[in-house]
């Protein structure tokens, strides 16, 4: 048996099918589920990147009033091993973003040329990412930290 071809599946037999209408709906609503998939990954990774960048401060912060006390002899380390933590969470959440643009970017190729093949109706737009708008401040409060950190200029001085 062969499978139906997307020329069969028309604007005339949308009109009379409803299990064409219903498929399409379903079809539509996967593409927002498979959206917020990727807003729950952008939050797992601003969670992990979030840690890891505040977890880095406060071992520089912590250890280098220690330092400042005498109560440590290594000057540098709590310093390079808090820019390392912060980086590598700063690393992360650039990763992520990246990521999460790229996959975005071809889910709504994908929905656009379906829509254009009549497969899904597209009527609604994705909505703007409040996940993508705080991984990309947190990545800027990352980056102050760790100018902060090396350079010793900055807001948390």
């Amino acid at each position: 048996m062969s499978e139906p071809s997307v020329t069969s599946i028309g604007a005339a037999s949308e009109a009379t099918d409803p299990s064409v209408e219903l498929s399409s709906r379903r079809t539509g609503m996967s593409f927002q589920r498979t959206r917020l998939s990727a807003e729950r990954t952008l939050m797992s990774v601003v969670r992990t990147s979030l840690s890891m960048i505040s977890f880095g401060f406060t071992i520089y912060s912590f250890f280098g009033q220690l330092t400042k006390e005498n109560v440590l002899r290594r000057e540098n380390a709590p310093r390079n091993f808090g820019v390392t933590l912060i980086c590598l969470g700063a690393g992360i959440l650039a990763a992520g973003i990246v990521y999460h643009l790229a996959f975005m970017r071809e889910l709504r190729r994908t929905r656009e040329e379906m829509a254009g093949e009549g497969l899904i109706h597209a009527r609604s737009h994705f909505p703007v990412s409040y996940s993508l708008i705080v991984a990309v401040l947190l990545l800027a409060l990352a980056v102050a930290a760790i100018v902060n950190a090396v350079f010793h200029f900055g807001p948390f001085d």
